[in-house]
């Protein structure tokens, strides 16, 4: 059937369309596929109307084959009010990707439609128009942007796929990266949720499983194993930097011949959780509401249940409201008898101390409203209330925080200054992230401490410019 030209006159908020055309760069019989995606937040003035050309041999990665991933393309810039995506056909249907688990990608050397004289800007511009809605012609005829996508991938190949009930189809794949160095090559292995392609759940550092030379390494002939010992996740090391806030604390658990502990809201890979335990000797409860993110955790990522590591499947936060509730009753009664193991858990869950850090990665992520970081369910002041009384005198809490405009901001500040004594921000540095990090008492720390045993190992193991940029709001 026929499409009807006329559908694409008037803006409709957040409907997708896609269909395909004759690909008159080719000679073949090749399609070329040709996604519309209105807003679901309409202009009430001009709209603005751009496209972008899909990287030629990724037409099948999520971020350009399904309307989630157009939608995270979209709200990357959210002046636009159409967003038209144009690429190649890929073999299997425009919606949902090969079944094939080892989907493979190279760059190409050319990632453009620019074959035979054909220029895609040229070509192109009638079909744009002919999809634009008519207000955008009220003072002739228009020009429309062409974006460009860039990343950083050089090559990838998909190593597993599953379905969770609880975020739906998931890929782990193993990736080369672009690097400063022409000589050294990097490789990383990443999770991503189909619902929020374009956001990387989980990235950790990759090296071959035998010494061989990377030189002449093709990725699918490559076997790796995750290496944890460093954090290669734009938000982690900057979460793990808020630890020199309290370092003489720790310091101090520590000459006392204990380990510091931490409540991990959120596993995802898990990388956090090693990282804190093997590298800055923490003994770590990870808690996650997903069996099988956790099952791809331990398969995939590395992650261990250990002496030091102990990993709960359940609901974060009320996992942590729970924690509160036995330790506020345990404090009222000193008649109350637990049963604790080694790591400090009691036969029905409580724990034995409190903590020295929550670190929380959770996130709302309904990409039709965006990408926004933590769940609204988080800044309730009764869960704020629960992390600080879990929280030792000079515990902190650590939050990775996506916000989407400026009141999700100021709203968030608001809640937490009404719970916690100071609050202080790490920018991540990629125009998205920040750590939050809230105090339960007074802290007085010097990045600068040079007697800080705890401080100086921090300094070994992180880049020292994020503890360098720690702010107090």
């Amino acid at each position: 059937m026929a499409l009807d030209v006329s559908t694409f006159e008037t803006l409709t908020p957040s409907r997708f369309i896609s269909f395909t055309i004759p690909n008159p760069s080719s000679s073949s019989q090749s399609l070329l596929r040709v996604a519309v995606l209105d807003s679901p937040l309409q202009p009430t003035h001009s709209p603005h109307i751009a496209a972008m050309l899909v990287p030629q041999g990724r037409e099948t990665d999520w971020i350009f084959s399904t309307k989630s991933g157009h939608l995270q393309l979209l709200f990357a810039s959210p002046e636009i009010s159409r967003f038209i995506l144009i690429g190649y056909q890929p073999h299997s249907d425009s919606d949902s990707d090969s079944d094939s688990s080892n989907h493979i990608y190279h760059r190409p050397l050319n990632c453009s439609l620019h074959h035979q004289g054909f220029d895609f800007e040229v070509w192109s511009k009638p079909l744009l128009l002919a999809l634009s809605p008519k207000s955008l012609f009220k003072n002739g005829i228009p020009e429309i942007p062409i974006l460009s996508y860039e990343d950083n991938l050089l090559s990838s190949i998909v190593i597993h796929r599953c379905t969770s009930s609880h975020v739906g189809e998931m890929l782990i794949e193993d990736v080369e990266i672009e690097t400063q160095s022409e000589t050294q090559r990097e490789f990383r292995r990443r999770l991503r949720f189909k619902r929020m392609p374009n956001l990387i759940q989980t990235e950790v550092l990759i090296v071959l499983e035998t010494d061989s030379s990377l030189n002449s390494l093709c990725i699918e002939d490559a076997k790796f194993i995750p290496d944890l010992h460093v954090l290669v996740h734009p938000y982690l090391a900057p979460m793990v930097a808020s630890l020199s806030i309290i370092s003489e604390s720790i310091d101090g658990r520590i000459r006392n011949g204990l380990r510091p502990k931490a409540l991990c809201l959120g596993v995802g890979g898990g990388a956090l959780l090693t990282f804190l335990a093997i590298q800055l000797g923490f003994e770590v409860i990870g808690v996650d509401s997903d069996s099988e993110v956790l099952k791809v955790a331990k398969n995939y990522f590395g992650l261990e249940d250990s002496e030091f590591i102990h990993v709960i499947l359940g609901d974060a936060v009320e996992y942590m409201k729970k924690l509160a509730y036995h330790g506020e009753q345990q404090s009222k009664s000193s008649f109350v008898d637990y049963e604790f193991d080694g790591f400090g858990h009691s036969v029905n869950g409580e724990v034995a101390h409190k903590f020295d850090v929550i670190m929380v990665d959770l996130d709302s992520s309904d990409v039709r409203d965006g990408i926004s970081s933590p769940p609204l369910e988080f800044v309730r002041k009764h869960v704020l209330l629960a992390a600080k009384f879990v929280l030792s005198e000079f515990g902190i809490l650590a939050i990775n925080v996506i916000s989407p405009s400026q009141s999700f901001y100021d709203n968030l500040v608001n809640h937490f200054q009404k719970v916690f004594h100071d609050l202080y921000k790490i920018d991540v540095g990629n125009g998205e992230n920040f750590i939050l990090i809230a105090t339960v008492s007074p802290q007085v720390f010097s990045v600068r401490d040079c007697s800080s045993p705890f401080l100086l190992q921090l300094k070994s193991v992180i880049p020292i410019t994020y503890i360098n940029s720690i702010r107090k709001i």
